[in-house]
Formats: structure tokens, sequence, C-alpha cells
């Protein structure tokens, strides 16, 4: 495979892919980078490359597996899902054109693209029963398999090896496959663990494939490492935020629809977020603990007023599930601004959580509607707008909790190419508390209302 080497520049259109973290830029330096150099920073050039990969890649897995599901079902919002997934490639050819110039990105688009056509015809045929056309399916994805492999091997210099990628990407096409098989099947629980597994195995991806390209171009990243402690904390918050965003709006289309995969989509919420609630006390004592569930429980009944008024075309109702989630979200606020002793401000926070909310909103009253474009749109907003306050909360967190920041992660290079790096003992409870806050509750909203609706 021959690329172009022409671009060896990266230009700054990579690191404005994604929205920028407002939080983490507007009130101080609290990212400890002039006490303890650039390791400490969750935002430098080579962070902002893994974040834009890691949300393009893990939403890839994402739509891909939604757009599956609403072929093998006949959906009536097929077409919008297909065209969500592919607004989402465009974004990935164009980070690779960012680095590596746009005939490159173009090559890569036409690789890309080719699998997901693949993964259509092995959706088709499965509708079908045509065991010879999931046979051919199977055997072009294998082909694809060889081919993005040579790409990426060669677009790092090898700094990536074809074989360990043609590994990773073996366990991508079975993660996606998986999950639309079990789908299929009814065996709605493996279809959500699958999905889950698929989208944390593309964070690990994006992980690795930033940290090539830094090591290639460091003139170009101002000679920074993408795999240190503060910003494998700022890449674990984003892609278990951004998952929520994506999980919740499913979720609430399959209440919507009364859906036989409804609790298990629920489930797969609830996973989401599952180790957070017990993680509060752990980091901030039982007392604090307390607080916080009090606030959540709080709000688990509004987005659940909400959803059962607009079935019941209660426009009283709806108003006032938004107005109770008005509410919420200033206690809320207040509650993780003191968390971290003001480093994330109670009114970033609410406009931020109001941003959150009035974007599921809209994505599942555009669906409900039968608006689709507007809701896939809204959907991929919340996406990537889940990115800042993960921006925000690593960089309070690494200013709050310094000494666990305070190293480097080993510099040589990954030797597979898409798995995730080891544990680097960072006390999980930090974020994991920060996110249960920041969630806001959907996971046991729905929850709650898939039992009262059985």
């Amino acid at each position: 495979m021959k690329l172009k080497k022409s671009m060896l520049v990266v230009p700054m259109s990579l690191m404005l892919l994604m929205p920028t973290a407002a939080l983490a830029d507007d009130h101080g330096d609290h990212s400890g980078q002039a006490e303890s150099g650039m390791e400490m920073s969750t935002a430098t050039p080579a962070a902002e490359l893994r974040i834009t990969l890691d949300t393009a890649l893990t939403e890839h897995a994402f739509l891909a597996i939604e757009a599956m599901r609403k072929g093998v079902d006949g959906a009536e919002d097929f077409d919008q899902a297909a065209a969500a997934l592919t607004a989402n490639s465009d974004d990935i050819a164009a980070a690779v054109s960012s680095v590596y110039g746009e005939e490159n990105g173009a090559a890569f688009l036409e690789i890309w693209n080719s699998h997901i056509g693949y993964f259509v015809d092995y959706v088709t045929a499965t509708a079908e029963g045509n065991q010879e056309g999931i046979d051919q399916a199977l055997a072009e994805l294998e082909e694809y398999k060889v081919e993005q492999a040579a790409f990426f091997a060669t677009a790092t210099e090898d700094r990536l090896p074809a074989d360990a990628l043609e590994e990773g990407l073996q366990m991508h096409i079975d993660q996606l496959l998986m999950a639309f098989d079990a789908y299929a099947e009814g065996d709605f629980e493996t279809a959500y663990t699958n999905e889950r597994e698929a989208i944390h195995h593309m964070s690990m991806f994006a992980e690795q494939l930033s940290m090539a390209i830094a090591d290639q171009f460091p003139d170009q990243f101002e000679n920074t490492n993408p795999d240190t402690p503060a910003i494998d904390l700022r890449a674990q918050l984003n892609y278990v935020f951004t998952e929520h965003a994506g999980l919740a709006a499913m979720a609430m289309q399959d209440g919507a629809d009364g859906a036989e995969s409804f609790d298990q989509a629920a489930g797969a919420l609830t996973a989401n977020a599952d180790d957070l609630s017990a993680a509060v006390a752990s980091v901030y004592g039982e007392e604090a603990g307390d607080q916080f569930s009090e606030i959540w429980n709080s709000h688990i009944g509004y987005f659940v007023d909400y959803v059962v008024a607009t079935g019941e075309g209660d426009t009283e109702g709806q108003e006032a599930a938004k107005a109770e989630l008005d509410g919420y979200i200033v206690e809320q606020a207040a509650f993780l601004d003191a968390a971290t002793e003001g480093r994330t401000p109670a009114a970033d926070l609410e406009a931020g959580l109001t941003a959150h909310v009035n974007q599921l909103l809209t994505a599942f009253d555009s669906y409900v509607a039968g608006d689709y474009d507007t809701a896939y749109n809204s959907i991929r907003e919340s996406w990537a707008h889940m990115t800042m306050p993960a921006a925000g909360l690593s960089a309070a967190i690494t200013d709050q909790f310094p000494e666990q920041f305070d190293h480097e992660m080993p510099e040589e290079m990954p030797n597979t190419g898409m798995g995730g790096a080891a544990d680097d003992g960072f006390p999980i409870g930090y974020l994991i508390a920060l996110l249960f806050v920041m969630l806001g509750g959907s996971a046991i909203a729905v929850r709650k209302f898939a039992s009262d609706n059985k």
C-alpha cells in the first residue's frame, strides 16, 4: 500500500473537529501544568488528538450497531440512522486527512466505507435467511480487515504493526456481528453487552492510534504524550460520557416504541452508571454520599414524568417535568461545584447540564414526531457535547488530586494494534463519583419507567 508523504504537518483542523471544554479554560489554570509540567495537563495537543479520535471511533461502533438493528427491524428511521453513520465516517476521514493529506484521507474513506457496506450486506442476508449471502459478507469483511490494517500500518510507518491491527480489526468486526446476531435472535442482554464492549474497544484503538501519530509527528504535537495518567482520565470520562448520551437516546426510542428490547436497553444504561452510586460515598464519605443520593433520587422521576406525559399527549405534564428538571440542574450543579471545591463553577455546570437535558429531550421529541433527521442530529450533538464535561471534569480532578497524576506513562509504542493499556492504578473512585453526579440519572429513570409500564 502506497501513501502519499506530502502531508507531514498536522493542521489545527484536527484539533477543532470536536467541541473544546470551556469549563477547563475559563476559570484559571487548574490543570496542574505550572507545577508538574505537561504530564499534568489534560489539554495538550496530543490529548486533543486522542480525544478527537476517541469521540469519533466510539461513535462509529455505537452508530454501526444501531443502524444494523434498524435495518433488520425494517424501521422507518433506518435511512437516518445510516446517514448518521455516514456522517461519522466523514468525520473520521477528515481527521485522517488532517494528518496524512486529502488523497490519503480519501483512500482511507473508501476502505472504511467498504466495511460498512459489507455489514449492510450481512444484515440484508440475515433478514432474508440467506446463508450464502452471510458467508459472502463475512469473506468480504475478511478482505477489508487486511486492507485496512495495511493502510494504518503504512500510514504510521509500522508503529502499529499490520498483524496486530488485523487482530484488533477482527475483534471489532466480531463484536459488531455478535451484537447484531444476538439482537436478531432476541438475546437483547448479550446484544447490549457486546455493544458496550465494542464502544470500549474503539476507545482503546483511539489511544494507540494517537500514540502512533504523536510519535510520528512529535513537532506537530509539541512533543506531548497522549498516554499520561491525566489524559487517560480524560479519555475514560470521554468514552463513558459519550456512551451515556447515545445509550440514553436509544433507550428512550425503545420506550416510545414499546420495543421488546427496552428492558435490556435500560440495563445497558444502568451498566454504564452502575458502579457510580457506591463510589460517591467511597470518595467523599457516607454523609456526602447520602446527600448526593437525595439529590439523585429527587430527579429520577422527572424524565419518567416527561416520557409518560409525552405518551399521553399531556402538555401540562411535560412542562411540569421540565420545571422539575430545571430545579434538579441547579441542585446538581451546586453539589459538583462543592465536590470539586469550585473547580467546576456551578453556573457553567448548569449551562452544560441544561444543554445535555435539552439535547436528549429534542432527540426524543423529534423521534416521537417522526422527524428522524432532527432526532439523529440531536443524538450526534449530544454525543459530541459530552466531550466538554469530560474535559472540564478531568482538568478539575487532576488539580484536586495532583498526586495521582504527577508521573508520565511509559513512552514505548504498544505491541498490539487495537488493545488497551494496563490499569495504571489510578483510584477510579475519583472519576466515578464525579461521573455519577453528571450523568443525570436517566438510566435509573428509564429502568423505573420500564418497571412501571410492564
